[in-house]
């Protein structure tokens, strides 16, 4: 053997096999699934376990204070009969309708005006956003103090301008509470709406304008054929957020009226509150909550099919 073949072989080395870790680590999934495993986790522990408990509760009499046993659907059969319950569903649904219309309506008529060139236009979009930064129990005793039957400063304003003789009944008779709250969902919400469209409208070219006016294209033409349609997937995405807020609120409704006058205000939401927990029914108010879950699926597939009808006009599948 000649020294340049002994040199040779000294300096050739193979290189070892990856251990079991090494391959482990470089395998995608596995990678993929021990990045998500702290989300899923934070998930089941808040989010799937208290769902599945108070779906098990709601086939239960369990009260505070005692284990219940299986009772099937005895509690929404009662519930079913039950005008307490009716009334908070149909409450619900005309709460979050009236809600959710007055705050797009408002909503999408700020983001239009805040989409134009005004003076201090930073400072007002920083206004804007106050009623939405401010704690919903903070905004909720604010209304309530203008609300009060004796000391409300909308009564003072109209009892001063001769407009009235004696204060406004807000909060102690059904329907003028009933319009009371809504007013007040609609005043929080508009800046989560007005922002959430103003940067969707940000996103639209100019140049689409430019050529519909070079067409001739009326505001409403323009409003019709560009910034709707173009707003879409943000619209339905915002839209599902803000009804599944308004059908689910909690804090602004119970800390005004408490469901009062006489029941009439109640929530679904506070309706299970108080059965569950100061009425010690554990039971009927999970099934209450479980009563949300149908329309909070009807909002979510809202959202996707709105969502998928704009691929389709993009010319994208839906998948």
């Amino acid at each position: 053997m000649t020294d340049a073949s002994i040199s040779t072989t000294n300096w050739v080395h193979r290189r070892a096999d990856p251990s079991w870790l090494v391959r482990l680590f470089d395998w995608k999934p596995f990678l993929v699934i021990i990045c998500l495993l702290p989300a899923v986790g934070l998930l089941m522990t808040f989010l799937t376990y208290p769902l599945g408990l108070g779906i098990f509760l709601a086939f239960t009499d369990t009260t505070i204070g005692r284990r219940g046993v299986w009772v099937g659907i005895e509690n929404f059969q009662y519930l079913f009969s039950d005008p307490i319950f009716w009334n908070a569903v149909f409450f619900s649904v005309f709460y979050t309708s009236i809600a959710t219309i007055g705050k797009f309506g408002l909503g999408l008529w700020l983001a239009l005006l805040l989409n134009n060139h005004l003076p201090f236009k930073s400072m007002l979009r920083a206004i804007i956003l106050l009623p939405w930064i401010v704690p919903t129990v903070l905004s909720a005793i604010a209304f309530w103090w203008i609300y009060d039957p004796q000391f409300s400063i909308i009564s003072h304003m109209l009892i001063k301008t001769g407009l009235r003789e004696t204060n406004v009944d807000f909060i102690n008779t059904a329907w003028p509470a009933r319009w009371s709250l809504i007013a007040a969902n609609i005043w929080r919400g508009i800046p989560f709406v007005a922002i959430s469209l103003l940067a969707g409208l940000q996103t639209i070219s100019p140049s689409l304008y430019e050529a519909a006016m070079l067409d001739g294209a009326t505001p409403w033409q323009r409003f019709r054929f560009i910034t709707f349609p173009m707003l879409l997937p943000i619209l339905a995405i915002v839209m599902t957020f803000s009804i599944i807020f308004t059908f689910t609120d909690f804090q602004l409704v119970y800390a005004i009226t408490r469901g009062g006058p006489v029941n009439s205000t109640h929530l679904l939401a506070t309706l299970a509150f108080q059965r569950g927990i100061p009425g010690g029914q554990l039971g009927e108010g999970a099934a209450i909550a479980v009563s949300m879950i149908p329309f909070l699926i009807f909002a979510t597939l809202f959202s996707y099919f709105a969502l998928a009808r704009r691929k389709w006009q993009q010319g994208e599948t839906n998948d």
